[in-house]
């Protein structure tokens, strides 16, 4: 196996619909559970902030990137990321909606990621960058791969994760290789980067679904069962979190690359059924039904 084994191509489509402002889709989209619907909602809240702060830390290097290839790349992974901005944006605007204090908990987001760039180095903000790419091209493995983690979510729904999941494993090594091509990241700080955004992520999902259950109207003990069983889904022995650890670990590996990663088994058929149809729901839809 040569070390860029499952490459895929890089493709930017723009304005996507998955119906995401319909008012019929449920408060708790995912098979009825608020622990589930809510995990899901905290993630993804971050993303456009996220999807800003990955663009601007990637943008401070291009004037040393000389590379065609590489200066392609880094225009179509930012335009990528600028679409899953703008489709988050709007499903922020459903939460809003229902209560969510989305602005208010975005401030915090958003504090710790101007932090960053103002007080990391250049480089350090591309290695965390990097970091998150690996975690949100795990998305894929993580929710998509098996059939029972996505089962008796709402297809509209269920089809945003799966275009996003989709994306980002096609844009997957674009940081990365900036990060080691050009700004000469060595092993130490790729690690460091790693082990702080996997702190970052694990604890912003955990608070974040805590706040929105509150505001749902889950108190006390209520709130606590509900939480400890969703932990249990979440992080116990063949929780969807837990299971990704084998893939975390792997960015360790002292000769790591993301495209020795094996793209999700499932990827063909969100493709081969996009453009066939041009349809985003239609291929969430196959992307599910071919999961195992």
């Amino acid at each position: 196996m040569t070390e860029h084994s499952y490459k895929e191509d890089m493709v930017v489509r723009k304005d996507l619909d998955f119906g995401i402002t319909s008012d019929d889709i449920p408060r708790y989209w995912m098979a009825g559970d608020p622990f589930k619907t809510r995990v899901f909602d905290g993630v993804q809240m971050t993303f456009p902030d996220g999807e800003r702060y990955f663009i601007s830390s990637v943008r401070l290097f291009k004037d040393q990137i000389t590379d065609p290839e590489m200066k392609q790349a880094v225009r179509d992974f930012s335009f990528q990321e600028g679409q899953h901005g703008k489709v988050h944006s709007d499903y922020n605007d459903r939460l809003r909606k229902q209560g969510v204090p989305v602005d208010k908990m975005l401030a915090v987001i958003n504090k710790i990621m101007q932090g960053r760039l103002k007080n990391y180095s250049a480089s350090y903000n591309l290695a965390m960058t990097a970091a998150f790419e690996h975690f949100t091209a795990m998305m894929a493995e993580m929710f998509f791969s098996r059939k029972e983690v996505m089962a008796g979510a709402d297809p509209r729904v269920r089809a945003m994760l799966a275009w996003h999941a989709i994306e980002e494993m096609e844009h997957k090594a674009v940081a990365f290789d900036v990060m080691q091509k050009v700004a000469k990241v060595g092993y130490g700080m790729r690690c460091l980067a790693m082990a702080h955004a996997t702190f970052n992520f694990t604890l912003h999902t955990l608070i974040f679904t805590w706040i929105i259950l509150g505001k749902d109207g889950f108190k006390g003990l209520q709130r606590a069962k509900i939480y400890g069983k969703g932990l249990w889904w979440l992080m116990g022995p063949k929780g969807v979190y837990t299971r990704l650890f084998p893939k975390l670990l792997s960015y360790y590996k002292p000769g790591f690359h993301p495209w020795q990663t094996e793209t999700v088994h499932n990827y063909q058929a969100w493709l081969q059924t996009f453009n066939s149809t041009g349809n985003p729901v239609l291929a969430g839809e196959a992307m599910y039904e071919a999961a195992h």
